[in-house]
């Protein structure tokens, strides 16, 4: 399965309506798309489960990784539903053995996340997943752990796509797959 999807099946529970827009928050201009209503909607929180298991269902994931901590919110619930593990990307020093690091720049500064060395064989199949897709330096970051651990990314996955901030084109050539799209 190749391409980028971002519809999810037609029977799907509209997500959508579940998340709340905070127009100027944090700060004048911004619209802050808080998810914490599908989270605590039991029928919207299953269904965006399994919107997201729909998407990478066919990609044959071994693991999914997601960072601290709004992808962990949803990332080991995708995990168990595609049979498959779940590795932490976390901030540095929270990891009790050896890891690997990476540092990604943000639209604010720059930031590091580590994974545990060990828990990714070489050629493993990984999904990399986290709540929200923005400028995709949180993703691409994961991507590039996955990588230099020699793990194949075969698809990255999202809640929520801010499709304006150009997240998707900053994870080319890895598939995207978004529940929910916002172009403005």
């Amino acid at each position: 399965m190749s391409g980028d999807r971002t519809r999810p099946p037609a029977d799907a529970l509209d997500l959508r309506a579940h998340i709340v827009d905070l127009p100027d928050h944090p700060e004048p201009g911004v619209i802050f798309r808080d998810i914490t209503p599908v989270l605590a909607h039991p029928e919207a929180l299953a269904s965006a489960v399994d919107q997201l298991t729909a998407l990478t269902a066919e990609l044959g994931v071994e693991r999914v990784i997601a960072a601290e901590a709004r992808g962990f919110l949803l990332g080991p619930a995708l995990a168990r539903e595609l049979g498959a593990g779940f590795l932490l990307a976390r901030k540095p020093g929270k990891l009790p053995r050896e890891t690997i690091a990476v540092s990604y720049e943000l639209e604010y500064g720059t930031d590091h996340l580590e994974v545990h060395a060990d828990l990714l064989p070489p050629g493993t199949r990984v999904l990399v997943h986290d709540d929200l897709l923005a400028t995709g330096g949180t993703a691409g970051a994961l991507c590039s752990l996955v990588e230099r651990l020699g793990g194949e990314v075969v698809a990255c996955s999202f809640l929520v796509e801010l499709g304006f901030l150009g997240g998707r084109a900053a994870l080319a050539p890895h598939d995207v797959h978004a529940l929910v799209r916002y172009d403005s």
